[in-house]
């Protein structure tokens, strides 16, 4: 049952409310709050009367003991959302507005907010990476620039701004990759006309260019260099696109030839591996991979590698077992 005392100064903290005593309302919840701290009304009072008075930190506060009290209490969610917001915390406000919605996914106040601070984060970024852009125009980095104005582009295609700072970088940009593909020889500018080609999906196209660029390579006695290392790499993922397995296995194993340890080269591999039903290989190459040091091979190969040994692992398993009955 509701603590008689505290439901009554809750009572009073409403008065004080509705007659713009904000100061003294919170006095009344948070007097509540001590004599039964789990009611999230009462926090929940206490954080708009915050709100009003624009103390956002205490209303953040206010707000996440609502949530302690009953996690279950959506309106809880939304003002520390609200503060958030205030606080400029945009990132930490949709993690909140998304734990609410995991509550109630209908919620309109939470899905409208959601929808609010989403665009304010990309109009944040947005701003940064013209910022950004000026910034290394200004100290002479062309193709910097065109990259933060690129990455801005992506986010908001057409906004003046950005298009004001395309029309410095792009001339710039050109005029300075037409002269860096001068100097190109001609493997590399094989390898350069593959990397675009698979940019745009265009997988047997591109693994034209990467041949060109090997062959070429191979006949100048270059079989071991960092760009044929690079095309092969680049067809093998080609091949990978286009469900040719056994090209994607050959052109790893020309990688690992020379590099060992690659991890991309023994993931693809053992992808490539699995799709010919070849599981003992496949498999030993994820076990490879997951017996080098995590920090070398990055949370995302581990996580991909150790899917892959349990799925392989029962595939070898079954396969053991059916030829031994």
């Amino acid at each position: 049952m509701p603590h008689a005392g505290a439901e009554a100064l809750k009572e009073e903290g409403n008065t004080f409310f509705k007659n713009g005593k904000y100061a003294e309302a919170i006095e009344k919840y948070q007097a509540a709050t001590k004599l039964d701290d789990s009611v999230p009304a009462y926090w929940s009072n206490m954080a708009a009367c915050f709100e009003k008075l624009s103390k956002f930190e205490e209303m953040a506060d206010a707000s996440r003991n609502c949530i302690k009290a009953d996690r279950s209490f959506v309106k809880g969610y939304f003002r520390l959302a609200v503060a958030l917001k205030n606080l400029n915390q945009l990132d930490e406000c949709v993690k909140t507005l998304e734990s609410g919605l995991a509550v109630n996914s209908s919620n309109a106040d939470l899905k409208n907010m959601k929808k609010q601070v989403q665009e304010l984060v990309r109009a944040d970024q947005v701003a940064a990476y013209c910022q950004k852009a000026e910034e290394l125009l200004a100290a002479n980095d062309v193709y910097g620039a065109y990259k933060q104005i690129d990455l801005a582009s992506r986010l908001d295609s057409g906004n003046p701004i950005i298009e004001k700072i395309k029309a410095k970088v792009n001339p710039l940009y050109e005029k300075a990759e037409a002269k860096r593909k001068a100097s190109l020889s001609g493997p590399e500018l094989h390898k350069e006309k593959g990397d675009d080609l698979y940019k745009n999906a265009q997988f047997e196209a591109a693994t034209v260019e990467y041949t060109k660029c090997i062959d070429a390579l191979i006949a100048s006695n270059q079989g071991t260099s960092d760009l044929i290392l690079k095309a092969y790499s680049n067809r093998a993922a080609c091949y990978k696109q286009i469900s040719h397995f056994d090209g994607t296995i050959a052109d790893c194993t020309s990688v690992l030839e020379v590099e060992p340890d690659n991890v991309k080269a023994l993931i693809r591999r053992a992808q490539a591996f699995e799709g010919v039903e070849r599981y003992r290989f496949a498999l030993q190459d994820v076990k490879t991979v997951l017996q080098m040091p995590a920090h070398k091979v990055g949370k995302a190969n581990v996580d991909i590698c150790n899917m892959m040994q349990h799925r392989l692992q029962r595939t070898v398993d079954q396969l053991k077992k059916m030829n031994s009955d």
